[in-house]
């Protein structure tokens, strides 16, 4: 359950409070106490002694029924404190006695909210969301919306709002729980229903090959992905998904046979070409290697990866002048790798240029200094085996 809470300064500015407001006095208030009673209860609550704030606006009410802010502070306070059900009547009052409050509709949503009176509460909450420039009241506003559209079973209108709030708040914590657990629990709702509607579809065991080798139960894995291939045997990207979890089990000569069936039934599957590639790389075969890293780089000219096996492999050939422009390349299609740099200072080293082999060492170290310092990658990178270094097999120096 969400408990949003506003700080001693947000609070004030929400409703825009000052001790200047004017003052009714109904009756025979004197307006001395008055002012006793607000400089009390303004500094007790900017102090965040809410009890206290609390009895001093409660004595300003009865004394001066009929000003909003007085009002207005007292459902602020009694929100702070959570004590939900008595800031919605005063809070109402106040919106009755000066509906142009500025972001008062807003609280009174979320205290509504608070109360699980989702529907009486969107209309408020959609407009601290959708139109307030106040992120922090932006803020608070979307959480309870998404909260209450969750609530109300409005699931893709609750979604749109988690992927606004995700946008406008990547680095908040509460944010992110919130999203990651609406879509989670989505996901397992759509994943049980699949399971219910068709549970032996391609579909409902691939999900489930996901799901167990996304927890490193590769065998289960391997199992639900060759069910999909029974149950449809066209389904083209399947051989691929089971090498990968071969390769993950370490049984790469039965992985290099799954990629090899992938490749026969689509030769289009870059992924395929370069996974059965660096087996034979790593094999020492480096004829073959050169052939499957040259049919993923042709099928796809942006495949980083498949740039740096291929380089390597002709470097390994002895073929340093053709790796060259499949290394720059690579550096290109993703400055935060540094792999593609140390084979470039071998290129270098072949060819005599020692400044360039020195630039080149320079950058491998740079780059895998910022790893080593938790810096993060700028590029995203496809789920391949990634390329790495064998300093002492193959080193530029």
């Amino acid at each position: 359950m969400i408990k949003v809470l506003l700080n001693n300064s947000t609070a004030l500015l929400l409703v825009l409070l000052s001790a200047s407001f004017a003052l009714q006095g109904q009756g025979h208030a004197d307006p001395a106490v008055l002012r006793k009673y607000v400089e009390e209860g303004q500094r007790a609550l900017a102090e965040g002694r809410y009890a206290e704030a609390e009895a001093s606006y409660e004595k300003l009410r009865q004394l001066d029924p009929v000003t909003a802010e007085i009002q207005a502070t007292l459902g602020v306070i009694y929100y702070q404190q959570r004590k939900y059900e008595k800031a919605v009547p005063v809070l109402r009052q106040a919106l009755k006695l000066k509906p142009g409050l500025p972001n008062l509709d807003v609280l009174l949503a979320m205290s509504l909210a608070e109360l699980g009176r989702h529907a009486e509460a969107m209309a408020g909450l959609e407009k601290g969301f959708r139109k307030s420039v106040d992120p922090v009241l932006k803020r608070m506003a979307g959480l309870q919306l998404q909260r209450s559209l969750t609530a109300l079973r409005k699931d893709s209108q609750a979604m749109e709002v988690s992927l606004e709030l995700f946008r406008l708040y990547p680095q908040d914590a509460e944010v992110l729980y919130h999203t990651g657990r609406l879509f989670g629990n989505f996901a397992y709702l759509a994943m049980r229903q699949l399971a219910a509607v068709a549970p032996d579809s391609g579909w409902r065991h691939l999900a489930a090959g996901e799901a167990h080798e996304a927890e490193g139960n590769f065998a289960l894995a391997a199992g639900e992905y060759r069910e999909v291939m029974r149950v449809e045997p066209g389904r083209t990207g399947m051989h691929y998904r089971l090498g990968r979890v071969l390769l993950a089990a370490k049984d790469d000569a039965e992985a290099r046979k799954e990629f090899g069936e992938e490749l026969n039934a689509d030769p289009s599957n870059a992924n395929a070409a370069y996974e059965a590639g660096e087996i034979e790389r790593k094999a020492g075969k480096l004829g073959a290697a050169r052939e499957f890293f040259a049919q993923s780089v042709t099928t796809d000219g942006e495949f980083q990866e498949a740039r740096v096996g291929l380089g390597r492999t002709l470097i390994a050939l002895g073929k340093p002048a053709e790796a060259l422009a499949h290394l720059k390349k690579a550096a290109l299609l993703d400055s935060q790798d540094e792999i593609p740099h140390f084979h470039l200072a071998q290129v270098y080293r072949a060819a005599g240029d020692a400044a360039g082999q020195q630039r080149a060492l320079a950058e491998f170290r740079r780059l895998r200094q910022m790893k080593g310092d938790g810096q993060p990658l700028t590029a995203p990178r496809r789920d391949v085996t990634r390329q790495e270094v064998n300093a002492q097999a193959e080193d530029p120096h």
